[in-house]
């Protein structure tokens, strides 16, 4: 191979000196020596007739080194760097170039594709952007590290033998994470290719309410919780419950799921304030009958957890 300063010397004369200097800077750059001494068949007229190829790599090369994020890519094909190699075909050599996604983009591909298997319902999607780990929420807070561990656990449990048969039921004070922890569930099963749907429930059952006189989407709406792989009920007990949500859609949802999916739930309130809740409506009154009925389709097939810590909504 002759030395990068022949090749210089190669370099047409009627190449402004613009272009010489940027030649001589690319032959100079480090990955490109680099790359240059690991394939020492190259020969002039091959790195030569590569200089453009070695300069995009050498340009893309430090714009990653710097990485203004992804939104902010600053290379030709956005999350995508330039990665060389050589090819030889009849004692002809050539640099060729080929595009490679960089690992912040193949994050965020994950990231979107695990989230196309998640369908929230006015629930804040800022209880999604949680790390891969809770051992700092744990270590944070002690009094919550049984509750993480229960969830953990769960996550473990179904990536080792698929889809267990019970959900979970988290209840605790206003505040102590029970959200965020189905939120981090949910974005787990979710990289290991389930499905999942949380709601929270006292703004999802006045939008069940107005679609009363849509019954195509009502029913819709019904066989995608029926179906889906996980269910979260959010905050349940906070909601307005009336003896249709209760009887028709409640109970429909929860006599289909049982035996079937699991279902899970988060609440301020303990099975048995859940059935007191059940039991009353505005409409009906007192009814402990029928709340009965609903609590067992929700207490055989649950495990509780209680979710205790200090309240941290607010907190920096």
């Amino acid at each position: 191979m002759d030395s990068l300063s022949d090749i210089l010397k190669h370099v047409p004369v009627a190449a402004t000196s613009e272009a010489r200097n940027k030649a001589q800077e690319v032959l100079a750059h480090p990955q490109v020596v680099s790359f240059v001494a690991k394939h020492p068949q190259l020969n002039e007229s091959a790195i030569r007739s590569g200089l453009p190829r070695l300069y995009q790599f050498a340009k893309e090369y430090d714009s990653c080194s710097n990485c203004p994020g992804l939104a902010n890519c600053p290379n030709d094909l956005t999350g995508h760097y330039t990665r060389l190699t050589v090819l030889e075909s009849n004692e002809h050599l050539q640099i060729c170039e080929h595009k490679v996604a960089c690992k912040k983009l193949l994050a965020k591909q994950s990231e979107d594709q695990f989230r196309r298997r998640i369908r929230s319902f006015y629930v804040d999607e800022s209880s999604f952007v949680v790390s891969d780990s809770l051992k700092e929420m744990k270590d944070f807070d002690k009094e919550r590290a049984k509750a993480v561990m229960q969830v953990t656990k769960y996550i473990a449990d179904t990536q080792r033998s698929g889809i267990q048969p019970k959900g979970m039921y988290l209840f605790g004070d206003f505040g102590t994470g029970k959200t965020y922890l189905m939120c981090h569930m949910l974005k787990e099963l979710a990289k290991l290719g389930y499905n999942g749907v949380i709601m929270y429930m006292p703004e999802f059952m006045e939008d069940l309410k107005s679609m009363f006189q849509e019954p195509q989407k009502l029913k819709e709406t019904i066989d995608m919780m029926k179906e889906t792989d996980y269910l979260i009920f959010d905050d349940i007990g906070a909601e307005n419950m009336n003896p249709w949500l209760r009887d028709h859609v409640m109970g429909s949802i929860l006599n289909y799921r049982m035996n079937r999916k699991p279902t899970f739930y988060t609440s301020n309130y303990d099975l048995d304030r859940l059935a007191d809740h059940f039991s009353f409506t505005s409409k009906d009154g007192e009814d402990p009958e029928k709340g009965r009925r609903i609590m067992e389709r929700i207490r055989p097939f649950v495990d509780v957890v209680a979710v205790e810590g200090t309240n941290k909504r607010g907190t920096n």
